[in-house]
C-alpha cells in the first residue's frame, strides 16, 4: 500500500496502477468538503462513472449515489459440493449440467416469461411507500433468478482437492440501475438548487442525512441490496438443481455470499460514517469472502484480516484494464479462444464481441492478491472448468 495526499486528502492506494480516468475521479473524490479520514483504493481499481469501481469512500452526513453505483448490491456467492470433478464427464458437463443451467436461468438482457412467487422477494418493506421500487415491482418479478450481461457470470470450478464448486456474480438487475439513475439526478438538481460547492459535473452530487431524499434512497438502495441477494440465491438453487438431478447422491455446503456495490452506516477511526464501497467488499477479521479472477483464471476463496486502513475492505475481483471498446478492437479472438481451449475450459467466447470479457482485458488475478496480502488471506484457490457468461 502507498500512502500519499491528493487534493489535501490522505489516500491509501492498494492498486499497482490506476488508469487516468481513475485518477481524475480519485482527484475529485478528494476534493469533497465531507470525505472522511482518507479514501482507499483497492488494488483491482480502475475509471467508473463519478467514483472508480474499487474504490471505498467515507463520508459525514451525505450519500452519493454514484458513488455506490447503478448494479446496487451487486456480488457473489458460492457453494462447494463434495463431487469430485474427475468423475463429471464432457457430456455430462456439456449436455447434462451447462445446458440445464441455460435453461433455467435467463442470461444477457433476458427475463423469465412468466413473474416469479412473491414470496422470493426481500420482506420486510413498505413496497407502496417506494418510488423507484414500486414503479419497477412487476418487472423486477421477472428478472429475479436471472443473471444479467456484462461481466456477471456463472462458473463450475475445481477446487486444489478436486471437489466442484459453483460460484456466481449478479446484481439487482434494472432495478438498481433505475434507483441510482433516479436519486443521481434527484441529487444533481438539489445540488444545483443549493448551489453546493460540489461541482455536478463530477457526478458526485450528494444527498444530505437527514433529508427525506436521503432516507427515500437509503431504503430504496437497502431493498436493492437485499433483491440482489435475493436474486442470486434463487440461481444458485435453481443450478444446485441442475447439479442434483445429475448427482442425485451430491451434498452442498452453505453458500457464501458477498456484495460489493453498497453503503452503510459503520464507525472507523473513532466516527460513525457512511462507508461506499464501489467495487469492494467487506472483510472483517475472520470474514470469508470471494473475490473472482477473469474467465479462464483463478478465482480465490479468502479470509478478511480487517485492516482498518481499508476501512475492513478488499477488492472485488480482477479489475478491468481495457474498457470493453479497447478489447474488443485490439485483442486477438484467435489467441484468446486458443488459451481457453487449452486449457480445457467450456467458455463463453464465441465472437469478436464477447473480447469485452476476456481475461486479457483484466490485470492479472494473481497480481491483485498479492498486492492485498495485508487485506485478505487465501483459504481456497478455485480454477474454472466451464464458465456461462450473460
Amino acid at each position: 500500500m502507498k500512502e500519499f495526499v491528493l487534493n489535501g486528502t490522505t489516500v491509501k492506494n492498494w492498486a499497482r496502477e490506476l488508469d487516468h480516468k481513475a485518477w481524475l475521479q480519485l482527484g475529485n473524490l478528494c476534493s469533497l468538503p465531507f470525505v472522511f479520514h482518507h479514501v482507499a483504493m483497492m488494488p483491482d481499481a480502475h475509471g467508473g462513472v463519478g467514483m472508480p469501481i474499487g474504490g471505498v469512500l467515507a463520508t459525514t452526513n451525505v450519500v452519493i449515489p454514484n458513488a455506490v453505483g447503478v448494479d446496487i448490491g451487486c456480488g457473489m456467492c458460492a457453494v462447494k459440493t463434495d463431487i469430485p470433478v474427475a468423475e463429471i464427464s464432457d457430456e455430462v458437463l456439456r449436455k447434462k449440467l451447462m445446458r440445464g443451467i441455460r435453461k433455467r436461468i435467463p442470461l444477457g438482457m433476458a427475463h423469465h416469461k412468466q413473474a416469479q412467487d412473491e414470496g422470493l422477494m426481500p420482506a420486510g418493506y413498505d413496497v407502496e411507500a417506494t418510488t423507484v421500487v414500486k414503479r419497477e415491482y412487476k418487472s423486477a418479478l421477472k428478472q429475479i433468478g436471472t443473471l444479467g450481461g456484462g461481466n456477471h457470470f456463472i462458473e463450475l470450478q475445481r477446487d486444489e482437492e478436486g471437489f466442484l464448486w459453483i460460484m456466481l456474480h449478479s446484481g439487482s438487475r434494472n432495478l438498481g440501475k433505475q434507483v441510482c439513475d433516479h436519486y443521481a439526478k434527484l441529487a444533481k438538481e438539489l445540488n444545483e438548487r443549493w448551489f453546493s460547492s460540489v461541482d455536478t459535473g463530477m457526478q458526485l452530487a450528494f444527498l444530505p442525512w437527514g433529508s427525506q431524499e436521503y432516507q427515500q434512497y437509503w431504503t430504496e438502495m437497502q431493498y436493492c441490496v437485499d433483491f440482489a441477494l435475493a436474486n442470486r440465491r434463487l440461481m444458485m438453487q435453481r443450478i444446485m438443481e441442475e447439479v442434483a438431478e445429475a448427482f442425485p447422491e451430491a451434498h452442498f455446503e452453505p453458500m457464501i455470499n458477498i456484495a460489493h456495490n453498497y453503503a452503510a452506516l459503520e464507525h472507523h477511526f473513532g466516527k460513525n460514517v457512511i462507508i461506499h464501497r464501489k467495487g469492494a467488499v467487506k472483510v472483517m477479521e475472520g470474514t470469508v469472502g470471494i473475490i473472482p479472477g477473469s474467465q479462464g483464471t483463478r478465482s480465490y476463496i479468502v479470509e478478511g484480516l480487517g485492516n482498518p486502513d481499508s476501512f475492513y475492505s478488499s477488492s472485488h475481483g480482477a479489475g478491468r484494464r481495457m474498457c470493453r471498446t479497447e478489447a474488443v478492437n485490439t485483442l486477438s479472438f484467435d489467441k484468446e479462444v486458443a488459451k481457453l481451449n487449452a486449457l480445457h475450459i467450456v467458455h463463453a467466447i464465441r465472437n469478436q464481441n464477447d473480447l469485452e470479457e476476456a481475461s486479457s482485458a483484466y490485470k492479472d488475478i494473481d497480481a491483485v492478491m498479492a498486492s492485498q496480502t495485508d487485506l485478505v488471506k487465501i483459504k481456497v484457490a478455485l480454477s474454472p472448468i466451464a464458465v456461462i457468461k450473460g
